[in-house]
C-alpha cells in the first residue's frame, strides 16, 4: 500500500530543500479518479487541497466529506462545460480552467443566482497549441479585464499547462511575466514531474497528482 502521507510529506521536504527564501506553495492533491479510501489518510493528516476535473464524481465523492470536514477546498482543474457550472458553484472553491467569455458569462449569471462566488484561475494557452483549451496570450489583457471588471468574478490568477516534451521552465518564465501584468498574485502551474521547477518560477498552486497517490489505473 502507498502511504500518501509520507509521500505528500517528501514533496514538501523537496521543496523546501531546492528553494531559496522558501514560501511553501498550496499543493492540490489531483484525487480525481481515486476512491474516497485513498484519500481520507490525507484528509485525516489535515491536508486541505484536493483537485478534480470530473463533476459527477467530484460530487459523489466530495458533497458529504465536505461538510464534515470543513477547511477542504475542492478545484475544478479540468475543462469546465457551461452546463456543468451550476453542478461546480455549490461543491467547489477554485476553479483553473477559465478559458472562453461564454464560460466566464455562465459562471458570473450563475454565481449572481447563487450568491456564491468561486477564485478563478484563467487558464493561458501558453503554448499557443491549437489543440489546448486558453486564452491566447495577444488577449489575455483583454479577456482579463472584461472578466474582472465587466463580470466582477473573482480572478486571483493564471493557470497553465506546458506543452508536452518540451522544457516547461520557459512557460513557467513567460507565465511568472504575464501574471505580473495583471497584478494578481496566485500562479496554478505544475504537476508531478516539473513540481520543483514550477515553484521556483513562482508558482503559488502545484496540482500533484501521481507523485502522491501513485499512478492511475
Amino acid at each position: 500500500m502507498i502511504n500518501i502521507v509520507s509521500n505528500l510529506i517528501s514533496i514538501q521536504e523537496t521543496l523546501e530543500k531546492r528553494i531559496k527564501n522558501f514560501k511553501q506553495p498550496n499543493i492540490i492533491a489531483v484525487s480525481k479518479t481515486f476512491p474516497m479510501e485513498n484519500i481520507l489518510p490525507l484528509i485525516n493528516h489535515g491536508h486541505e487541497h484536493y483537485g478534480e476535473n470530473k463533476v459527477q464524481e467530484a460530487i459523489s465523492k466530495w458533497e458529504n466529506i465536505k461538510q464534515d470536514f470543513t477547511n477542504i477546498k475542492l478545484h475544478m482543474i479540468g475543462k469546465l462545460q457551461t452546463n456543468k457550472v451550476k453542478h461546480v458553484i455549490p461543491l467547489f472553491d477554485y476553479v483553473h480552467s477559465l478559458d472562453s467569455m461564454k464560460l466566464a458569462e455562465k459562471i458570473a449569471n450563475e454565481q449572481a443566482r447563487m450568491s456564491k462566488k468561486l477564485k478563478i484561475f484563467i487558464q493561458v494557452n501558453i503554448g499557443n497549441e491549437i489543440q489546448k483549451s486558453g486564452v491566447d496570450i495577444e488577449n489575455l489583457n483583454n479577456f482579463y479585464n472584461m472578466c474582472k471588471k465587466e463580470l466582477e468574478l473573482d480572478i486571483i490568477g493564471l493557470m497553465c499547462l506546458p506543452p508536452k516534451n518540451k522544457i516547461s521552465k520557459e512557460y513557467f518564465t513567460k507565465m511568472k511575466k504575464l501574471l505580473k501584468d495583471t497584478k494578481e498574485k496566485e500562479l496554478s502551474m505544475g504537476m508531478s514531474n516539473d513540481y520543483v521547477d514550477a515553484a521556483i518560477y513562482g508558482a503559488t498552486f502545484l496540482r500533484i497528482g501521481s507523485k502522491i497517490f501513485g499512478e492511475r489505473n
